[in-house]
């Protein structure tokens, strides 16, 4: 674990740990101050969709050490600077168990206290950690903001009944038919997960994927490792995964799901904590769309005082 950067006296190393037969490689950030004599709280941050550690799971974990954690962002498998082919392959079983393998990680460092580990997620990150912590039990905090469940959005959109039945059927077939041609040799179809350009954009595309564009697409938040695709076929794995099936389980450890009040995916949280048992909390902040939360600074402090106080309090 080499020291890459300090920043503000947060020192981050580079850092790499085993899923499989593949490496995730990710950013440990440490807290300003750092004694190697101690032993610390610690939180996994995970990922958007398409994302890399160097945007908002980035952000928030260096935020988070400021506030005397450890924080661990990293690529997600298939992704960044991560193993795994093919190449930006989005499978949710493959993203709970990158957030398991980077417990394991922090579970065996020697400055982590494995009884005070938490996880934060970020948009589908936020889904994969609360899928992943309710089987999980060494995630003891779960945080998320802006969550998001890939599985209900890939079946009926993103609002909910964007797609229909119909739309459905006809994906599926479509996927089992590229995977044939694929099986025969065919590179990989590649899809667009926010417009592509600006005049793809119309008046019908949802807030969530015209605000994607500038965060994704332009000196925003755009990153090299991030292009905005992923590998079609995956898509039938994410229709069949449910981010809160047992939501309910994680309980007594607690659940907080930070959004914005003028999300379109604000339902997500909501839905989410009402399935679950206490403690919970939905977390709103005023006048904050879903990618307003990612990078905003009139927004991004408001949800690190909220989650310093929630693990502080929980870990």
């Amino acid at each position: 674990m080499t020291p890459v950067a300090q920043n503000d006296g947060v020192t981050t190393q580079k850092v790499s740990f085993p899923h499989g037969t593949h490496q995730v490689v990710g950013n440990l950030f440490l807290p300003p101050g750092f004694d190697e004599n101690k032993t610390y709280a610690a939180i996994v941050a995970t990922h958007p969709f398409g994302g890399v550690k160097e945007q908002t799971s980035g952000l928030y974990a260096e935020k988070l050490a400021e506030q005397g954690f450890i924080a661990l962002a990293y690529d997600a498998s298939h992704y960044g600077e991560s193993g795994g082919e093919p190449r930006l392959y989005e499978v949710p079983g493959d993203r709970v168990e990158d957030i398991r393998c980077a417990v394991d990680h922090l579970s065996n460092h020697p400055q982590v206290d494995p009884d005070r580990i938490g996880a934060l997620g970020i948009c589908a990150g936020g889904g994969y950690t609360v899928n992943a912590a309710q089987t999980e039990a060494r995630i003891k905090a779960v945080g998320t903001v802006s969550a998001f469940d890939v599985g209900s959005a890939r079946r009926e959109g993103v609002p909910r009944g964007l797609f229909s039945e119909e739309f459905r059927v006809q994906r599926l077939k479509e996927i089992g038919e590229q995977r044939t041609r694929e099986a025969a040799g065919e590179p990989p179809r590649m899809i667009a997960f926010v417009p592509a350009s600006e005049d793809e954009i119309t008046a019908d595309t949802p807030e969530l994927y015209r605000e994607g564009y500038d965060y994704y697409c332009t000196p925003r938040g755009r990153h090299p490792n991030s292009p905005g695709t992923y590998v079609f076929t995956s898509l039938d794995k994410q229709m069949a995964f449910d981010a809160f099936a047992h939501v309910e389980s994680i309980s007594p450890r607690p659940l907080l799901m930070i959004a914005g009040s003028e999300a379109d995916t604000l339902y997500f949280s909501q839905e989410a904590v009402a399935r679950a048992k206490e403690p919970k909390e939905v977390f709103v902040i005023d006048g904050a769309t879903h990618i307003d939360l990612y990078d905003k600074p009139e927004f991004v402090p408001q949800v690190v005082a909220k989650l310093t106080d929630f693990y502080a309090k929980h870990l």
